[in-house]
């Protein structure tokens, strides 16, 4: 292949005018100008220069030259074509063809550009062959031009590009000066993509690093803009080509450019696994270890380490447990990224914690085995606070599976997320954040089914240790822990509570007018009184805690003085809130048992001891204080149901009712002179102003006297009283309709509201209302708004600033008066202020009026008043469907009796266009269906829900719960289809859509996502199972399709499983389907012919997975719904909650906490420093000196003297040479790859060499790795034995000697330090030597290597 054509191409497409004008050649090579590179193809100012400034001619000479020369590389590269040449060959030639064509093209189009367009014209092209325009300040020549023109390059352009980078990269690896291979490199001037390079034979060290890392830049960026580029790339090539950048030589910038660039270069497992095969392992062990001067490297090689992660590991292959993965990074990579994550003063300590904990989830064994357990234990402990969440998270879901949590100590390692609490004793109130943090972390733990049975071991002993911190008197910060209490079990005191804890008297409290009346949201919600899975979890709670000694804690707290203190009247608080919340939820022979108090009790009747007598009889008198006061105060929300007739406020309601009637009827019985006094005394006769008429005289008339017929025409006949009064509410006369909108002033739209009350009483009224001038001019005032007026004002009444900022809105108010009434109907036809209405809908950006009118409407009579709400429903702007919608559900609701056509309206807000708004019809329909008589009336009418897919999905399992809606949906074969979905894979999705909310539910910091919530509130959503076994019609589709029967056999075959995830989530899932069946009545039979509840009891005392008990306990609960379940249950020793009237509540929990909630002991298997290989001893004395101090430095107690030692070695001729050996160099990496070494110590032994990293230096120690280790065989006969394994779902086979990244199942060094130290103690026997070559990190009774 010719140069010219490479030499031309090395860039993919060329667009004029990117090249120099002068670079042009006959034979087509370029040379480049100043400021110009040509891997780049960047402008130089000289170029600018002549395309701006030069004449047309010279520049369309210029593009002639530069097409001559494209169209002979198009020549050549076809004749070449035409020659029998290599695959690569010809590959390369076709590419250099299609390129010149790319070219040709591109200079024709600029071509036609100069000769048709003009200089005005051109100056407006890019630079891109005329693709974008250009507008704005004159053409600058840009600096990124070229990566810009690269986005359009094309596969094979960038491909070339990379590799032409890479060549770049390997020129500029040859040795400089010193080099003999000088000769053998090609000429700078002849490769395209090194002509702006320097000589590596002449350049200076700091020329070539900005050479490299200007080069690996450009193939970052190609390797960002082109994925594939990335897949064609061999990530060996890469590293081959970046090994001088990481070496220590190099600088900084060009080892985290070198990183970067490896980065970038990983796309898959093949592309880590090749990765993997390089010697990059001791860069990156130097590379973490260096000081905060280096962060920029150390950074890029941290992004490196989590790239790795995440995208080499093998994550939890199909029906394997979890942690079971592979995550392909080296011991000695691990162990100096634990040693980072240890260190409390790296700025990197939390990402590489969060890396480790990434790690700890994928593949524990690796993370045990390199001692990162024992690592991310202490900063859970010690912080920092932020990743305590996180952390706490990850050991939840370790200890929920058997093969996991044998990893961990029981009883002592998880503990140590205790000693924020337990160490507070002393420290004083600084120490209060680490507490509230360790407060955070238990509550979560508790809120968890694994945390929960893991706190029970030994007798429930941490959750005793937090308890009993409550009894140490001089503990300062126990009141966090009295929180954490309230919160864990969700108790809210009351907002009087704090009265209580300082002990003021709570007589003073009255229930508030706002807390009596608590208006209803406007998102539906269920009833208050319902009882939830959450508290199903919190009964369970409740009696771990108080088996845990909390009331007696507490008690001891009321002990510690007699007088009482905030914190006593707090603990009692707690004990009052838990007491009522036990009878709440346990059952009543439980809640007996913890309501008896008896260390309370035999305190308050002890009467050799007086304080204990008052102390007790105190705390009792506060107990009932506050229950007392909770029952008067307790804000109650008003039920949306309708007023019962037997309820107990129905007396109350019929006195209030007679004593208004009375009222008016006397109001309305006034003789004539006291009338025609009152009539004086408003004032209305005598002033037009109206801040001088008596207010409270007016409103007594209004709403008595002139209610009267005979009253009503005296005061518009005789005394023209209501005509002057009527006036001031005309809109033109600006009185009423001027009056700010303040607080006062409504009132007086409560007066005109009542003023058409009393005319519509009368037909006097009536006819006077027909004849005034208020609603003809309340019709002109919306005529105003026209925008076909033709003449329009310039302030109407109704603008938006007068509606917002006066009493204007108020005459809406006043039009729903009328609207209530049919004479009120009427007028409002006669006067078309309906037709006005529908023309203000129309209105664009008076959403304003639109509310007002349909906020105030009255739609209890059949007419305009419908017709004008479904217009507002299908208005063009979604905010106001939506609005509408809304109010369209609380009309439903506030309806004493379904009504059609309302539902009939919001069935038509299902086909909405606007996905918000068919959600909002669906969540409000929902609730509307509660009552069986809207679930029949919307059922009968039929509607086609298809369309909403799961939005619509809770709506149809509500019809299919009655026996009409069942068999219209049979009908229309949706059972059918969906029996199949969730038999394959929805009862799937159940378990996760319900495993998931019962996490936010239970969370400490609840998301934003409270739509979410509002959707699962914490009661069992509808499942399809338990639906179908509502009505007789499912339970015999049920029955024919066999589905119960295949639930029961999975459960009886797989409930014990501890291993296989996929089978634990679908046993989940049939627990869920076989819970929920057996809520209904029709469906316990079910579990009772299939004999599955002891099965499933079995498993929630025995199984292994803590999640699946969990399960069965809320299943248990289900069951327990109906009174033949929970009488079933009871006979097995689990206990159901029933109401005060005697019905279950689905609440049930087990008579024998502990047998539940109890965990088999299990034998640790984590044996960190585990190897299987270990090194020849070291060759002469000095050099075992050397390395046995060492080790030394591992043990923190004597690492200062070994430091010591290290240096004097360092300064005698007779050691210097043990600090320059390779050998000695691998040894010590070797050790420190294999133990635990704090970061400085790393540091330390980094520095003791005399020995820079770099490629030949790695190949060496690569070659020790292999000499140094002693043959498996050897090994044999010191072996100790195998520690405990760990039940692995894969075997494991060995792994290759060297150290490096690797695939599952490629585990090298397990750990060496046992292997050593049997190999030392082997020597020890076997030769009794004066100094033994010791090669073990572990306490020793001797101290070998001083003196």
């Amino acid at each position: 292949m010719p140069a010219t054509v490479t030499d031309h191409h090395s860039n993919g497409s060329l667009s004029i005018p990117r090249t120099s004008t002068d670079g042009g050649t006959p034979n087509g090579t370029l040379t480049p100008t100043a400021g110009q590179s040509l891997p780049t193809r960047s402008w130089s100012p000289s170029e600018s220069t002549v395309v701006q400034d030069g004449d047309r001619d010279a520049q369309l000479q210029t593009l002639t030259d530069q097409l001559k020369v494209e169209n002979r590389i198009k020549e050549g590269a076809e004749n070449l074509l035409q020659m029998p040449l290599t695959d690569a060959l010809r590959t390369e030639v076709e590419l250099e063809l299609a390129t010149a064509r790319q070219k040709i093209q591109s200079i024709q189009r600029s071509m036609e550009a100069f000769t048709g367009r003009g200089v005005r014209k051109r100056s407006n092209e890019t630079t891109g062959g005329g693709k974008r325009k250009f507008t704005g300040q004159p053409l600058i020549p840009p600096t990124n031009w070229r990566e810009d023109g690269a986005e359009r390059d094309d596969f094979r352009s960038a491909m070339h590009q990379a590799n032409s980078a890479i060549k770049a990269l390997l020129l500029l690896s040859r040795q400089h000066p010193h080099s003999h291979s000088n000769s053998a490199m090609p000429s700078p001037s002849t490769s395209p993509s090194t002509s702006s390079l320097p000589n590596p034979a002449t350049a200076t060290e700091a020329e070539l690093n900005r050479a490299r890392i200007g080069t690996m830049n450009k193939l970052i960026g190609i390797l960002q803009r082109n994925l594939r580029v990335r897949y064609e790339l061999d990530v060996a090539e890469v590293v081959h080509a970046i090994l001088p950048s990481l070496a220590d030589k190099a600088t900084k910038q060009a080892r985290a450019t070198a990183y970067r660039l490896v980065r970038h270069s990983l796309v898959d497992t093949h592309s880590v696994q090749r990765l993997g095969e390089q010697d990059l392992d001791w860069y990156m062990v130097k590379s973490l270890c260096r000081d905060k001067q280096h962060t920029v490297e150390k950074e890029q090689v941290i992004k490196l380490i989590r790239a790795v992660v995440e995208i080499g590991s093998e994550r939890l292959p199909t029906h394997s447990a979890i942690g079971s993965g592979n995550v392909p990074l080296s011991d000695a990579v691990m162990r100096a990224l634990i040693a980072v994550a240890e260190y409390p003063e790296d700025p990197f300590k939390p990402i590489c914690v969060q890396t480790l904990t990434e790690i700890l989830l994928i593949d524990i064994e690796l993370m045990a085995r390199t001692g990162g357990i024992r690592v991310l234990l202490h900063a859970l402990a010690e912080g920092p606070l932020e990743m305590a969440p996180l952390l706490a998270a990850a050991f939840l879901h370790i200890i929920d599976s058997p093969r996991t949590r044998a990893y961990l100590h029981p009883g002592t390692d998880l503990e140590i997320a205790l000693t924020g609490i337990t160490d507070a004793y002393g420290k004083g109130s600084e120490h209060t954040e680490r507490i509230k943090g360790c407060a955070r972390i238990v509550s979560s733990m508790l809120r968890t089914w694994s945390g929960l049975m893991y706190c029970c071991i030994n007798d429930k002993s941490a959750i005793r240790v937090v308890v009993d911190c409550l009894t140490v008197p001089s503990l300062e910060t126990r009141e966090i822990i009295l929180d954490m209490f309230f919160d864990l079990l969700n108790i809210k005191p009351p907002e009087w509570h704090r009265a209580f804890i300082d002990g003021r008297r709570l007589t003073m409290y009255r229930r508030s007018r706002t807390s009596v009346e608590l208006q209803p949201s406007d998102i539906p919600q269920r009833p208050q009184d319902t009882l939830k899975l959450t508290d199903q979890y919190i009964a369970l709670l409740i009696l771990v805690f108080t088996k845990a000694g909390l009331l007696d804690a507490l008690t001891s707290m009321f002990e510690e003085s007699n007088v009482g203190s905030a914190l006593s009247r707090k603990a009692t608080l707690l004990m009052a809130e838990i007491l009522q919340k036990g009878n709440q939820v346990l059952p009543l022979s439980i809640a007996a048992k913890i309501q008896a108090l008896p260390r309370v009790f035999s305190l308050a009747s002890d009467y050799n001891d007086n304080e204990h007598r008052i102390v007790g009889s105190s705390a009792l008198s506060s107990i009932d204080s506050f229950n007392r006061h909770r029952s008067r105060l307790q804000p109650t929300v008003k039920d949306n149901s309708r007023p019962r007739a037997n309820s107990v406020e129905e007396s109350v309601r019929r006195g209030q009712r007679a004593v208004e009637q009375d009222k008016l009827k006397m109001k309305m019985q006034m003789d004539d002179k006291t009338f025609q006094g009152n009539l004086l005394d408003t004032q209305v006769m005598l002033t037009k102003d109206h801040t001088k008429w008596s207010f409270d005289t007016l409103q007594d008339l209004v709403e008595g006297p002139l209610h009267n017929p005979k009253r009503m025409e005296e005061a518009i006949k005789v005394s023209r009283h209501i005509k002057k009064l009527m006036a001031f509410f005309h809109p033109f006369a600006h009185r009423f309709s001027d009056l700010p909108k303040s607080k006062a002033n409504l009132r007086w739209v409560r007066l005109g509201c009542s003023l058409l009350n009393a005319l519509m009483a009368s037909s006097d009224g009536i006819r006077f209302l027909q004849e005034d001038e208020f609603l003809a001019q309340v019709v002109k005032s919306f005529a105003q708004l026209d925008p076909f007026n033709p003449t329009p004002t310039s302030d109407p009444i109704f603008s938006k600033k007068r509606m917002a900022e006066t009493l204007t809105a108020g005459y809406f108010e006043m039009l729903g008066t009328l609207s209530k009434r049919k004479e009120g109907l009427e007028l409002l036809e006669k006067f078309k202020l309906f037709t006005a209405f529908y023309h203000l809908s129309e209105l664009r950006g008076r959403e304003d009026l639109i509310m007002g009118i349909i906020e105030n409407l009255d739609y209890s009579i059949d007419g305009h008043s419908r017709i004008v709400l479904s217009k507002a429903l299908t208005s063009s702007h979604k905010h106001i469907r939506l609005w509408v919608t809304t109010h369209l559900g609380g009309l439903i609701r506030g309806s004493q009796t379904a009504n059609a056509w309302t539902l009939r309206l919001l069935l038509t807000q299902l086909y909405d266009p606007a996905l918000e708004v068919r959600e909002l019809a669906v969540r409000f329909l929902e609730e509307a269906c509660e009552s069986t008589d809207v679930l029949q009336m919307v059922v009968e009418m039929q509607p086609t829900l298809d369309h909403l897919g799961e939005v619509g999905h809770p709506l149809l399992l509500k019809f299919m719960s009655t026996p009409t809606g069942f068999r219209f949906l049979y009908a229309a074969e949706y059972i059918e289809r969906e029996m199949e979905l969730w038999f394959h894979e929805r009862n799937l999705h159940y378990v996760v859509h319900i495993e998931v909310f019962l996490a936010k539910a239970f969370s400490d910091n609840p998301t934003e996502e409270e739509d979410d919530m509002l959707a699962f509130d914490g009661i069992v959503p509808p499942h399809f199972y338990g639906v179908m076994a509502k009505t007789d019609l499912g339970c015999e589709v049920l029955q024919e399709k066999g589905h119960f029967a295949e639930f029961a056999h999975f459960i009886r075959r797989h409930g014990l499983e501890s291993e296989d995830q996929d089978l634990i989530l679908k046993l989940k899932s049939v627990l869920w389907a076989v819970g929920n069946i057996g809520a209904t009545e029709r469906g316990l039979p079910f579990l009772e012919e299939e004999e599955i509840i002891p099965a499933i009891l079995e498993i929630a005392e025995q199984s292994l997975v803590l999640s699946v008990r969990g399960t069965c306990f809320f299943v248990l609960g289900l069951i327990s719904s109906t009174p033949q379940g929970a009488e079933i249950l009871d006979d097995y020793q689990w206990e159901a909650t029933l109401s005060p009237l005697g019905l279950p509540t689905g609440l049930c929990v087990p008579l024998d906490v502990d047998k539940f909630v109890s965990i088999p002991p299990w034998d640790c298997v984590a044996s960190e420093s585990l190897d299987d290989s270990r090194l020849a001893p070291p060759e002469s004395d000095e050099e075992t000196e050397v390395m046995t101090a060492i080790y030394n430095l591992a043990n923190t107690v004597i690492a200062n003297s070994a430091s010591r030692s290290l240096t004097k070695m360092k300064s005698k001729p007779e050691y210097r040479h043990i600090f320059s050996s390779p050998s000695m160099f691998y040894r010590a990496l070797h050790t420190i790859s294999t133990q635990k070494y704090r970061l400085p110590v790393r540091r330390y032994i980094f520095d003791l060499f005399n020995i820079e990293l770099d490629a030949d230096v790695v190949r060496q120690l690569s070659e020790c790795a292999i000499s140094l280790r002693v043959p498996q065989a050897a090994q044999e006969p010191a072996e100790p034995p195998e520690p405990p394994a760990p039940p692995p779902p894969q075997e494991r086979p060995k792994q290759r000697d060297t150290v490096q990244f690797r695939r599952r199942p490629v585990r090298q060094h397990v750990s060496e330090s046992e292997e050593e130290e049997s190999d030392v103690e082997e020597k020890e026997v076997a030769a009794k030597k004066r100094r033994a070559p010791v090669m073990s990190l572990r306490p020793k009774s001797r101290i070998i290597g001083f003196s």
